[in-house]
C-alpha cells in the first residue's frame, strides 16, 4: 500500500490516507467515477454540483428539479461504489445554492467545499444533522477570517477546514487580471498569511482547521513544498482530469494531452470572474465577437450577466465535457499541458506518493 510518507489529512473525525482532495470539476467533469475512485484510493474525492443536471431530460424547462435529481443521484452512485471520503464542491454564486446544500446533506455528504463566493450562512442549513462537514475556499487571509468570525457569532459554528485557491488554478478565480501574475498572491504566501489568519481562530476557539493548498499543484514534489509551509493538505483537480475514471469524455481529456503551454489562458467568463482555460476556435469567435447573445431559461450563476453575455457558459462547458468542443471549451489549470497521457487513478496517487518520498528523501 503506497502512502506519503508521515503525512495524512485529518478534518474532524475524517482521516484520508492521502493527503488529497480532487478539487471539483463542472460542468460534469467530476461526478461519481471519479470522486468514488479517488475517495477508493485513500483521498478525498469530490463531485462537483455546478450545472449537474444539464444531462437530465428535463433541464432546460426545469432545471432546479433536474439539478437536484442528478446531485442525489451521483451521490448514492459515489457511496455505492466507495466507503471512502466523499464531498461536494458547491459554488456560492449559484442561483440555487440554498437548495443543493440542503441536498447535500439530506444525503449526508461527508464534506461540502464552498467557494466562488463567501458561504456566510452555510452553517445555517445544517440543522440537527452533524455529519456534513463545511469547508470554505477562499483566495485571501481576509475572506477567512471574515467567513470565521461570522460563523462563530451567528452560528456558534467553526469551518472545519479551509481550502486555499492561488492563482493558478483552472476555472473561474478570485482574482483580477493584474493579481493573477503578482507575486503577492502567489499560493506560497496566500497560504502562509492563511495559516497565521486560522491559528488565531484555532486560538480563540481550540479548534483545529487544517488548511489545504490548491492552484497549481501538479506533482509529489508540489505537494512536499507546499505541505513544508504549513499546509495539511492538498486540492489537485487539472491532474486527474486525465485519469480513465475522470467522468468527462475522451475528447475533453485529449484537449489536455494535445495542448501547449502557450494554448492556456484566461478569458473573461460571462459571470463575472476571470477564468483559465485552454483557448481553441470557440473562444476565438467570441473574441472576435462571433458569438450571438442568446435566451437564458435559467439563469443559473447569480452574477451572469445574461442580457449582454456572448455565450452560455453552463452550456459551452456541458458541451465540452461530451466532446463537442467546436461548441465549447474546456477549463484547465496552468500546468495542465504537461499531461501526456491517460492512467488510473490509482496510478496517478501512487506517482504522486513516490514523488512525496523522493522529496523528502532528497530534503
Amino acid at each position: 500500500m503506497f502512502s506519503f510518507e508521515g503525512l495524512s489529512l485529518k478534518i474532524g473525525e475524517l482521516t484520508a490516507r492521502m493527503p488529497i482532495i480532487q478539487g471539483g470539476m463542472g460542468v460534469g467533469i467530476s461526478l461519481s467515477g471519479l470522486a468514488s475512485a479517488v475517495a477508493n484510493t485513500g483521498g478525498i474525492g469530490v463531485i462537483s454540483a455546478a450545472g449537474i443536471g444539464m444531462l437530465e431530460k428535463d433541464f432546460a424547462n426545469n432545471f432546479l428539479e433536474a439539478n437536484l435529481k442528478a446531485l442525489r443521484n451521483e451521490i448514492r452512485k459515489a457511496k455505492e461504489k466507495t466507503k471512502g471520503i466523499l464531498g461536494v464542491n458547491i459554488m456560492v454564486a449559484m442561483s440555487n445554492f440554498a437548495e443543493t446544500v440542503k441536498t447535500s446533506i439530506e444525503e449526508k455528504i461527508d464534506i461540502i467545499f464552498a467557494g466562488a463566493g463567501l458561504p456566510l450562512n452555510l452553517p445555517s442549513f445544517l440543522g440537527d444533522e452533524k455529519h456534513t462537514k463545511l469547508v470554505p475556499i477562499v483566495s485571501s487571509a481576509r475572506a477567512i477570517g471574515l467567513i470565521a468570525r461570522k460563523w462563530i457569532k451567528k452560528y456558534r459554528y467553526t469551518p472545519d477546514a479551509v481550502v486555499v485557491e492561488g492563482p493558478m488554478a483552472g476555472g473561474h478565480l478570485g482574482f483580477n487580471q493584474e493579481q493573477l501574475t503578482d507575486p503577492d498572491y502567489s499560493l506560497e504566501k496566500l497560504v502562509v498569511e492563511v495559516i497565521d489568519e486560522v491559528k488565531k481562530i484555532e486560538d480563540e476557539t481550540g479548534k483545529q482547521i487544517p488548511v489545504i493548498a490548491g492552484g497549481g499543484i501538479y506533482t509529489g514534489e508540489d505537494i512536499y513544498r507546499i505541505t513544508r509551509l504549513g499546509a495539511a493538505g492538498v486540492q489537485m483537480a487539472t491532474r486527474f482530469v486525465t485519469t480513465e475514471e475522470c467522468d468527462a469524455s475522451i475528447d475533453f481529456k485529449k484537449t489536455y494531452i494535445n495542448c501547449k503551454k502557450e494554448d492556456i489562458g484566461i478569458i473573461k467568463s460571462p459571470v463575472g470572474m476571470p477564468g483559465r482555460a485552454i483557448v481553441n476556435d470557440f473562444l476565438h469567435d467570441v473574441d472576435a465577437g462571433r458569438k450571438k447573445p442568446y435566451k437564458c431559461p435559467y439563469h443559473c450563476i447569480v452574477t451572469c450577466d445574461i442580457e449582454k453575455s456572448p455565450y452560455c457558459i453552463a452550456l459551452a462547458l456541458m458541451n465540452a465535457k461530451v466532446g463537442k468542443l467546436k461548441h465549447g471549451f474546456a477549463f484547465a489549470g496552468v500546468n495542465a499541458y504537461r499531461a501526456n497521457e491517460i492512467v488510473t487513478v490509482e496510478e496517478l496517487m501512487k506517482t504522486l506518493a513516490e514523488e512525496y518520498n523522493q522529496a523528502v528523501t532528497e530534503n
